[in-house]
């Protein structure tokens, strides 16, 4: 129990990642390893999880890929794979997990933008 929480202690939040919530619409830049290269793939989408708690905190973004598949992707915070994270629009939510997008479809899925 006390090596969890020192390597929790140890944890400094990234630069690269802002505060991000349920409903934002984000632009993720992961770094992917493909043999012996390295790339950047972006990965854009809604926030429809976001899970703190120390060196397991992670989100989840999801987005409509071609055909109308919707595809998710987990991604840990304290990931070095993660080169930045890019806030697009911030969405009104009332919801901390926003699963009830998974069975919508077109209009149906749309999020109510907040105003600044």
């Amino acid at each position: 129990m006390d090596l969890i929480e020192t390597l929790n202690r140890q944890l400094k939040p990234n630069p690269n990642i802002p505060e991000i919530r349920p409903g934002d619409v984000v632009r993720v830049h992961a770094r992917i390893v493909e043999g012996n290269r390295e790339r950047v793939q972006v990965f854009q989408g809604t926030v429809i999880r976001v899970r703190k708690g120390g060196a397991g905190a992670s989100f989840t973004v999801r987005r409509i890929a071609s055909h109308g598949v919707g595809v998710e992707r987990t991604f840990p915070f304290h990931s070095p794979r993660l080169e930045k994270v890019e806030l697009l629009r911030r969405s009104h939510v009332r919801r901390a997990k926003l699963y009830y997008l998974r069975e919508r479809r077109g209009k149906a899925a749309r999020l109510r933008e907040k105003r600044f």
